[in-house]
C-alpha cells in the first residue's frame, strides 16, 4: 500500500508540473449547499420500539416527528482539482453509520481529486465519496420515491478509498476503485484485504441511462474471510416529459466460509414508474422483491431467511424547485412473520410516511 501511495504521489507531481500557467491560476468555483428532510411515519404494525425495521435506514422512526437528514456541503471545482466536504446528522446517519465510531458517523463525504490530463477526462479521487452503486442517494429530493428501495437500503450508500474515473465524452463513464470494504470508513478490524469496485455508465441522451456497477471484496477479518461478489444493473428511461421508468436488478454471491467452493446468493429486482402531472405535482409507483435466504445482508431468525415483496405509491408536491412535500404509502409482505408488531410478528407491514424537505445552494 505504501508503494502505491508513493506511485500516486509521483504521478500527481508529474501531472501538476506539466499543467499550463493559465490553468493553474484559474480561479476555482466554490459551492456551498445544504439539505434538510423532516418526516413523520405511522407504522400500522405498531412496533414496540421507535425504530420500525432493522433493514431500513431512511425515514425509519415510528409515530414521532423526526429529522431524517440534515446535510451541509462545501465543494471546490477547478479544471485541475476538486474537493468535497459534507457533514450530516439525523436518523439516517444514526442508523446507516452504526458501524462507525465518534465523528466518523457525521461524515457524509470528504474527498479530494486531481485531473490526470489536460482535457479533464481522467481523474483520481481519494477519500469518502458517495456510492457508485444504485440510482438512489441519501438525499430524498433526488429520488423518485420518498423512501428508498430495498435494493438501495441494503447496498452501500458510501465508500472510502481511491477511484480512477475516465469520461471520454458526454456519453460514457468508466470508473475503477480500491475501497475499504462494503460501506466502511474504517476497515473491519483484522481485514488487510482491499476491496475493488467498478462502474460503467452509458448515457446516449437525456432520456436514457444504462449502468453496471460491481463490488469484489470481503467484509470479514482475514481469519474468516469470505469473498463477496456483487453486481448492480439499472436503466433509467424517460418515455416522455411526463412519464419515466427505472428498472434495476442486484445480485450478489458470498462464500459460505473461508476457502469454500459454495456460495450464498441474494438478489433483488425493482421497477419504479413516475408520472409528472406538472412541474409542481408528480406521482410514483414501485414494485420490488428481495430474497436473501441465508441472511448474508438481511439477517432474520427464520429458516427461510428474507423473502419480501413490496409495493408503494408516492405523491409529491413541489411548490418551489427547492422545496418538496411528499406522501407515501408502502406495503411489505414476507413468506414468514418477520415484521415486528404489538401483537407479535406478522407477515405483512404497512406504513404511511410524510416528509417536508428543502435544499439550497450558493456558488461563489
Amino acid at each position: 500500500m505504501n508503494r502505491i501511495m508513493v506511485w500516486v504521489a509521483l504521478l500527481l507531481a508529474e501531472t501538476l508540473w506539466g499543467e499550463s500557467a493559465v490553468s493553474v491560476h484559474e480561479k476555482p468555483v466554490v459551492k456551498v449547499s445544504g439539505f434538510a428532510d423532516m418526516y413523520y411515519a405511522e407504522d400500522y404494525n405498531d412496533p414496540s420500539s421507535d425504530r420500525r425495521q432493522p433493514f431500513l435506514y431512511n425515514h425509519n422512526r415510528h409515530d414521532e416527528p423526526n429529522v431524517n437528514l440534515v446535510l451541509l456541503q462545501v465543494g471546490v471545482e477547478h479544471p485541475n482539482y476538486r474537493s468535497n466536504i459534507g457533514i450530516h446528522t439525523g436518523t439516517y446517519s444514526t442508523d446507516n453509520y452504526s458501524n462507525e465510531k465518534g465523528l466518523a458517523q457525521h461524515i457524509y463525504e470528504a474527498n479530494i481529486g486531481v485531473a490526470l490530463n489536460d482535457t479533464g477526462t481522467l481523474w483520481l479521487d481519494a477519500g469518502v465519496f458517495s456510492s457508485f452503486i444504485g440510482f438512489e442517494s441519501a438525499v430524498s429530493m433526488d429520488n423518485w420515491t420518498l423512501t428508498r428501495s430495498l435494493a438501495a437500503e441494503n447496498s452501500p450508500y458510501f465508500f472510502t478509498g481511491t477511484k480512477l474515473t475516465y469520461t471520454p465524452d458526454e456519453k460514457w463513464l468508466f470508473m475503477a476503485a480500491i475501497v475499504n470494504g462494503w460501506q466502511r470508513i474504517n476497515t473491519v478490524e483484522g481485514n488487510t484485504f482491499p476491496s475493488l469496485g467498478t462502474q460503467i455508465r452509458y448515457t446516449p441522451s437525456e432520456d436514457l441511462t444504462l449502468n453496471w456497477s460491481t463490488f469484489i471484496g470481503s467484509d470479514d477479518p482475514d481469519s474468516t474471510r469470505r469473498m463477496r461478489y456483487f453486481n448492480n444493473l439499472y436503466a433509467m428511461v424517460r418515455l416522455s416529459e411526463e412519464l419515466g421508468v427505472i428498472g434495476g436488478f442486484d445480485i450478489g454471491f458470498q462464500q459460505k466460509e473461508k476457502g469454500s467452493a459454495g456460495y450464498d446468493c441474494w438478489y433483488t429486482p425493482v421497477v419504479i414508474g413516475q408520472y409528472r402531472y406538472s412541474p409542481q405535482f408528480a406521482g410514483a409507483l414501485r414494485a420490488e422483491y428481495y430474497q436473501d435466504k441465508q441472511g448474508v445482508i438481511i439477517s432474520t431468525q427464520n429458516p427461510n431467511g428474507f423473502k419480501t415483496f413490496s409495493t408503494s405509491m408516492n405523491f409529491d408536491y413541489t411548490p418551489y424547485p427547492n422545496v418538496a412535500a411528499r406522501l407515501e404509502g408502502r406495503w411489505l409482505k414476507d413468506s414468514d412473520p418477520i415484521f415486528e408488531g404489538s401483537r407479535g410478528n406478522r407477515q405483512e407491514n404497512f406504513f404511511i410516511g410524510a416528509s417536508l424537505a428543502v435544499k439550497f445552494g450558493k456558488t461563489f
